[in-house]
């Protein structure tokens, strides 16, 4: 963190000291992703609340690395700034693995309610121990399925469907408890696969499978809604810890309006993708009693991984949800 002279700012009624500062925030994601705009519009705003001594340079589309390559980066201190898939993190902190469980949360307000909560803020508190700070969850969305074979109307015609899956465990098994065949492989190699007919289909949030012309080798879209990715949006302890109180306050207010902000926006542009997608694909929307046949394939799945993320945090979530549900 490049940190020079100090001046002297209007934090409500209050003068804090706030020093001229530069960070950098990193992204795997494409600029106009969104992803990418709510680290542009956090540091839009951070400029804004610290008279201008505060900046963020911006890094995405992969320039300074996957999201692996960041999330050490961060850890170590030479990167600032990161959002990615929260899930991404179980690798460090077991329990993150949760967020990766198929049909957890029914819409986008309730996984609001949830992270913005007590259960929220638990998740936070375990991620300064492994070098990193969270200051909120961004939105991707829900993800969906595509396939080039047959419209999906119901959870049996998902049976031994080819279809790329995250390398995880959790989405590899989930993807086998709804009877398919489940092919593990990088998002770079995915176009030319389905292109290529060596797997059927693949699932993402619509906005990934309008800006990967994913249309172009598809021709069905299934609104499954099958997972809520949140995306966690964290700094570095390292450079977290050399700030001060008062320029701490400034990048925790300034990631809260962001992430407000980043949500509508994120959401609003998977509406817009939708709307797209149905003019260039096939849609199959499904009925609430044939979504809880899902809902139904896939407990087994919930089950298995409450034991290794540590059945008391998953019954907690879980008690959340419903709670929030209410």
């Amino acid at each position: 963190v490049a940190i020079a002279a100090c001046c002297m700012v209007a934090v409500g009624s209050v003068q804090a000291e706030v020093r001229e500062q530069s960070f950098r925030f990193a992204t795997a994601n494409p600029k106009g992703h969104p992803i990418p705009a709510g680290g542009e519009k956090f540091g839009e705003l951070l400029a804004q609340k610290s008279g201008g001594k505060m900046t963020v340079k911006q890094f995405p589309g992969g320039v300074l690395g996957g999201d692996v390559q960041v999330l050490s980066a961060v850890q170590g201190g030479t990167i600032e700034l990161t959002s990615m898939n929260a899930g991404i993190l179980q690798g460090q902190i077991k329990e993150f693995a949760i967020v990766d469980l198929p049909y957890l949360f029914n819409n986008a307000k309730e996984a609001d309610a949830v992270l913005d909560g007590p259960i929220g803020k638990r998740m936070s508190e375990l991620m300064p121990a492994k070098g990193m700070v969270n200051l909120a969850f961004f939105d991707l969305g829900f993800r969906n399925l595509t396939n080039s074979k047959r419209p999906i109307k119901s959870v049996d015609d998902i049976s031994g469907l080819k279809i790329r899956v995250v390398q995880s465990p959790t989405y590899l098994d989930t993807w086998t408890a709804l009877g398919a065949n489940a092919v593990p492989m990088p998002i770079t190699e995915v176009y030319t696969a389905m292109e290529q007919k060596m797997i059927d289909g693949h699932e993402n949030p619509f906005t990934v499978i309008e800006a990967n012309k994913f249309y172009e080798v598809q021709k069905y879209l299934a609104v499954t809604n099958h997972m809520y990715n949140p995306q966690a949006f964290f700094m570095s302890k390292k450079s977290w810890d050399k700030l001060n109180a008062d320029e701490q306050k400034l990048v925790m207010e300034a990631a809260q309006e962001a992430a407000i902000w980043q949500r509508q926006f994120s959401r609003d542009e998977q509406g817009k993708s939708l709307a797209a997608l149905k003019s260039k694909m096939e849609v199959s929307e499904l009925s609430v009693a044939e979504l809880a046949k899902f809902r139904a394939k896939v407990q087994p799945v919930i089950d298995k991984y409450a034991t290794t993320i540590g059945p008391d945090f998953v019954k907690a979530f879980l008690a959340e949800v419903e709670k929030v549900r209410k």
